[in-house]
């Protein structure tokens, strides 16, 4: 973010984007639609009127301007829902969505569709062979991932073991077969496919995966499709109710067809968001975010 006399820029770095792992910058658009939302709520739960204006520049990296308005944000969220959300990804308690959870998040303004967690454990399984089977999306995952508390960044940033509800082994297994001097050899020898069988288990419950449905024909659409998931991520941490993003699962050209085609998408429509939903067995730990104050 940087600030102006009349307005604070949202921009990105780019030297913390995927390209690799997410090529059309989808998961950079909604982040940032997300992160443009926190900060509404944020500054209406201060008494600050705010405005988003979301204007993408791809040359000055800025994706919106928050700039002085007329009246505070109407959200029905405030900060302390947003310190409470968490990602986990762990093991959730069997059972499906209530309908009349997924009405109030319609209310929200999010075209969302629900899939049994069973019918995607093959497509998950395709998805994860194909993440770990193409090296520079290894290389990303093995740049962001903080595998081991020895890690120099493991509290400043990425993703944890502990977040990623990994035990010490896991977590050393899978260091091991997707290191820099190992990986070459480990993927010629089938670690995709033994990587992708691991995570196999982790749909085979009687749960919800929701999909959020919209356009994405410009960047200006996915950053307002990311504010309305916030908002309906927000909604299911209200309910006790924790999310679980599937990215791989769009990220992969393939599974993201089948799963478009499955749900019978119009030629207008993308999946933007895969994520399953439920009541986590455990507490997640959250994972370690740079300080305002050192970005």
């Amino acid at each position: 973010m940087r600030s102006a006399p009349d307005a604070v820029d949202v921009h990105w770095d780019p030297a913390r984007a995927l390209p690799d792992s997410d090529p059309t910058r989808r998961d950079l658009f909604l982040s940032l639609g997300a992160f443009v939302e926190t900060c509404l709520i944020v500054a209406a739960g201060a008494g600050l009127p705010v405005r988003a204006e979301v204007a993408v520049d791809r040359t000055a990296l800025r994706a919106a301007r928050l700039v002085p308005a007329p009246a505070v944000y109407e959200s029905p969220f405030t900060p302390e829902a947003v310190r409470r959300r968490r990602c986990a990804r762990g093991g959730y308690a069997p059972g499906a969505l209530d309908p009349a959870v997924l009405a109030a998040l319609t209310a929200l303004g999010a075209d969302l569709r629900q899939v049994p967690t069973r019918s995607l454990v093959g497509p998950l399984a395709e998805a994860d062979r194909w993440m770990f089977g193409t090296p520079e999306v290894v290389a990303e995952l093995r740049d962001w991932m903080r595998l081991s508390p020895r890690h120099p960044r493991y509290h400043l940033d990425g993703l944890t073991d502990r977040a990623m509800a990994m035990s010490r082994v896991e977590a050393a297994g899978l260091a091991a077969m997707i290191g820099p001097r190992a990986y070459p050899v480990t993927r010629r020898l089938g670690g995709p496919v033994l990587l992708a069988a691991a995570s196999k288990g982790l749909l085979r419950y009687d749960g919800t995966v929701l999909v959020l449905v919209g356009s994405a024909v410009t960047p200006e659409a996915v950053i307002e499709q990311g504010r309305t998931l916030l908002r309906v991520w927000l909604a299911l941490s209200e309910r006790g109710l924790a999310v679980h993003p599937l990215s791989q699962l769009l990220d992969c050209a393939a599974t993201s067809t089948a799963l478009a085609a499955r749900l019978g998408l119009a030629p207008d429509e993308s999946p933007l968001a895969v994520f399953r939903t439920g009541r986590p067995l455990r507490e997640p730990v959250r994972s370690a975010r740079i300080p305002a104050s050192q970005v």
